[in-house]
């Protein structure tokens, strides 16, 4: 199985080793261009979220990504700091009464674009697979 892991400081500006953490998932498992569109927004969804809700963007807390590969299945593994968060009761963004307001789009759209998403830990881990055939 192959693991995989970066660590990063709770600044919004470290998303972009994220990003390149994921284009180079993409090359070394040449994942295709739809996957790793949905890959690329969901995961970094996932941090942004970890480092600004889990961790309140304190830069001595750290977010941890890992990922690893399965049979047929690619799995990143979200973790922050934090005190986690009730994911059982998430106000629905496509509700009315919320498109106006700004939040709760990521969780949203994290299980929009992965095939499966997990919370564990009280929400301080979120995990997101993708189904892929190589």
């Amino acid at each position: 199985m192959n693991n995989f892991r970066i660590e990063i400081p709770s600044l919004t500006e470290n998303i972009r080793m994220i990003e390149s953490f994921i284009d180079n998932a993409k090359e070394k498992f040449h994942l295709n261009d739809d996957i790793y569109g949905n890959i690329m927004i969901a995961v970094t969804e996932a941090v942004n979220n970890a480092i600004k809700h889990g961790n309140k963007s304190l830069s001595n807390k750290n977010v941890t990504l890992g990922l690893s590969l399965e049979e047929g299945l690619i799995k990143f593994k979200v973790e922050d700091e934090g005190i986690g968060f009730d994911y059982h009761n998430l106000p629905d963004p496509t509700a009315p009464e919320n498109i106006e307001k700004p939040g709760g789009r990521g969780i949203f759209l994290m299980k929009h674009l992965s095939d499966e998403v997990d919370f564990k830990e009280n929400g301080r881990i979120v995990e997101l697979s993708f189904y892929i055939d190589n």
